[in-house]
């Protein structure tokens, strides 16, 4: 594991050139990944700036995964938030999660593997409507983030872009909303998806993980709080949702889960309980 310190990151960023060629190459990929309009050009080129110095630092230390310190400092001493960066990251296959969470990227890196596909760091929410009241448990929950989904995971099908650039709207009540542009909204496929959760129990001295498979739905959601313009939604629907959420909760583990849409919960299950030795819950 490599450490670069965001006080390194932003003078190094803040070193480069606004016309510098790869910069301005960083850029057009940037205004190519995601639709951008009404986003100041001055965000933009902070985020090809960013983009540029994480290529560099990657390449050299050869890094699979990232893990970035997304809030607030970014916002308040840089001026963007980083998650559009670090969705075309995770878009190319190579993951980068938020709150600088080293597990989760171990998570999504796990599932990129066994799928050959991109995976995402979400929050789980234990409910969805009314429906998990405490006296009618359900199998259906929520998954969201702010986001820096990668764009493979967004859903399409009403055509024209599948997702959008905006700004971080729980940040912005914080630093201001010109200092978090740079937030990936959209809204992901329906399908089934495998979720992953990697931690280290460092009272025992063990590395512990559940893993399960479940069903992204089409239900109809209206988000709450700031995360509304800030992210995406779905609701999920999990076998025993929540004797799940018992065993999270139980045994300790983060709010975030990594997910990928794929059918993959019996190989992740063998390679890390077989192979690797570490403690598996199956869900």
């Amino acid at each position: 594991m490599e450490v670069l310190d965001l006080s390194e990151a932003f003078g190094r960023a803040n070193r480069l050139a606004g016309d510098d060629p790869e910069v301005r190459r960083k850029l057009d990929e940037i205004r190519a990944y995601v639709a951008t309009e009404g986003v100041p050009a001055e965000s933009l080129v902070k985020m090809a700036k960013f983009a540029l110095v994480m290529q560099r630092w990657i390449e050299e230390q050869e890094l699979v995964a990232t893990a970035v310190q997304c809030w607030t400092s970014m916002e308040e001493f840089f001026g963007v938030v980083p998650c559009t960066v670090m969705s075309m990251m995770s878009n190319a296959f190579l993951p980068s999660a938020c709150e600088t969470d080293v597990m989760g990227a171990i998570g999504m890196y796990v599932m990129q593997l066994a799928s050959g596909k991109p995976s995402a760091l979400v929050d789980w929410n234990n409910n969805y409507g009314d429906d998990a009241d405490g006296i009618h448990p359900t199998d259906k929950g929520v998954i969201f983030h702010c986001s820096n989904l990668p764009k493979a995971l967004f859903d399409d099908a009403s055509g024209g872009q599948a997702c959008h650039m905006d700004y971080q709207a729980i940040i912005a009540g914080t630093v201001g909303k010109e200092r978090t542009y740079g937030t990936v909204v959209g809204r992901i496929k329906r399908g089934p998806f495998t979720y992953c959760r990697v931690s280290t129990d460092d009272a025992c001295g063990v590395i512990r993980v559940y893993v399960g498979e479940g069903e992204l739905t089409a239900d109809p959601l209206e988000t709450f709080g700031g995360y509304g313009v800030g992210g995406w939604h779905t609701s999920v629907r999990i076998p025993d949702f929540q004797g799940l959420l018992h065993h999270i909760c139980e045994n300790g583990f983060e709010h975030h889960v990594a997910v990928n849409l794929s059918q993959t919960a019996a190989a992740v299950n063998e390679a890390l309980s077989k192979y690797m030795g570490w403690d598996v819950y199956y869900h």
